[in-house]
């Protein structure tokens, strides 16, 4: 489960959705973030119809992903 408090950060440009969790957590590193710090990074596609949320639980990367209807 997410721990209450963790931090959710939202990307402000839409992402390209063929990214994977290593192209979207390298993405985290090169805005200066430490993606290993459980914090949850929010991605949406260019339609806005589509969201990707990556997080290290401690023990991996987490991928999720929702379709907006």
């Amino acid at each position: 489960m997410i721990p209450s408090g963790a931090k959710v950060f939202l990307a402000s440009h839409p992402t390209d959705f063929r990214k994977g969790p290593d192209s979207l957590l390298a993405l985290v590193r090169d805005s200066g973030h430490d993606p290993f710090n459980g914090s949850l990074y929010v991605f949406r596609a260019k339609r806005a119809d589509r969201t990707k949320i990556a997080w290290w639980d401690g023990s991996g990367v987490c991928l999720y992903s929702k379709r907006l209807e």
